[in-house]
């Protein structure tokens, strides 16, 4: 884990990031989220949240940009940053469930000092994080530093006593405006925008525009082809848990809900199950921007007649796996994977291609989390 100083400055440049006034990133071509504009404010910084693994989209297509950052969350990101290096014993919280996708995370906040709980045995996983909570993570990773109290905010009754003197601290150094009328809005939730933009501010504070990387991580992607959104939603939660890249594997003609009636027989599946040399189903985009730069490929796709669904064979066909360890995950209400992994691998040619694993289409988060640790990647 980072040494002290390292926290601390990491911390200080979060604490110039936290302000009511935000600074203009420079316009982006292309963000890759439907609900990130490229000229907004945030666009570069969700860029690079994304692109470094920091954070990852609430879906394929979007960020949500406007949501508010919980409690859990945000220990997940700061732990991803710090490498998310391993962790023992258990916290001592009665809100936080063993084996969650925020588990390690919480438990590596509390045993550093970084976030506490309330007081009464709760962690509050799925709370907003307000400014003056923020205010005193901060202050806590700089070492607690006295500071004269200096002038009162106009809402300053409003702070809660244990902020007090994180909030002097921090307007003491100039680290934290006020907002209009002298306030500082103790209890205002910071939403992923914000928090992608601190992130971005700190990481780039030097001018450099890569951050400090362990030497033994590794570029995830979750490619995947969903018919009904139950790949999807395995996908979106694979990416999450290990700061992944998503790709929707998309066929350039989509398949409409009639055509994926298979007990219809003239459905278009049923047709191009009962005639193969209709399956090379032509993809809206077949390869990924900087392909070379992922080390790990998550493929996940429904099973269809006991095998992958065919536009998976299109995406595998396209692409070289030499030196990436792929991982194939199916969804099915009934079938198993089968086959399919190694007909994949067998499409494929090379990479290094693990046993995969069928779910549900209810499958819980924390199953999902369960798998992903027994990979050990």
């Amino acid at each position: 884990m980072r040494n002290l100083k390292r926290m601390g400055a990491m911390m200080m440049a979060l604490v110039l990031a936290f302000s009511l006034s935000v600074t203009a990133f420079a316009a982006v071509e292309d963000t890759g989220f439907a609900d990130v504009a490229a000229d907004a404010w945030y666009a570069e910084a969700v860029e690079y949240v994304r692109d470094n693994g920091l954070m990852s989209g609430t879906s394929a297509t979007t960020f949500a940009p406007n949501d508010t950052m919980t409690r859990s969350m945000l220990a997940t990101t700061l732990y991803r940053e710090a490498g998310s290096l391993a962790v023992s014993g258990g916290d001592a919280f009665t809100d936080t469930q063993e084996g969650a996708w925020y588990a390690d995370a919480v438990l590596w906040a509390s045993q550093e000092g970084v976030i506490s709980g309330y007081g009464n045995g709760l962690f509050g996983t799925n709370d907003p994080v307000s400014r003056e909570q923020i205010a005193t993570i901060l202050w806590r990773y700089a070492g607690s530093p006295s500071a004269d109290a200096g002038q009162d905010f106009a809402d300053e009754s409003e702070i809660a006593s244990y902020a007090v003197a994180a909030v002097d601290w921090a307007r003491a150094n100039g680290v934290v405006n006020g907002a209009d009328g002298n306030r500082f809005l103790p209890r205002n939730s910071a939403s992923r925008a914000e928090v992608a933009t601190m992130l971005r501010n700190f990481l780039t504070i030097d001018g450099t525009e890569e951050p400090e990387q362990p030497s033994d991580s590794s570029r995830v992607l979750v490619a995947y082809f969903s018919a009904t959104g139950n790949t999807e939603s395995v996908a979106n939660t694979i990416a999450d848990l290990t700061g992944g890249d998503l790709f929707e594997i998309t066929p350039a003609d989509p398949y409409t809900s009639d055509d994926l009636n298979w007990t219809d027989e003239n459905s278009r599946v049923v047709y191009e199950y009962e005639n193969p040399e209709a399956r090379d189903v032509e993809l809206a985009e077949d390869t990924v921007d900087n392909w070379d730069e992922y080390d790990v490929i998550f493929i996940g796709y429904p099973i269809w007649w006991g095998i992958a669904a065919w536009p998976t064979d299109s995406f595998v066909e396209a692409n070289d796996f030499t030196g990436k360890t792929v991982i194939p995950f199916c969804t099915s209400s009934s079938s198993g994977l089968g086959q399919s992994g190694d007909l994949l691998e067998e499409l494929a040619g090379t990479g290094n291609w693990l046993e995969g694993q069928r779910f549900r289409g209810s499958t819980s988060e924390a199953e999902i989390q369960t798998w992903l640790d027994s990979l050990e990647l």
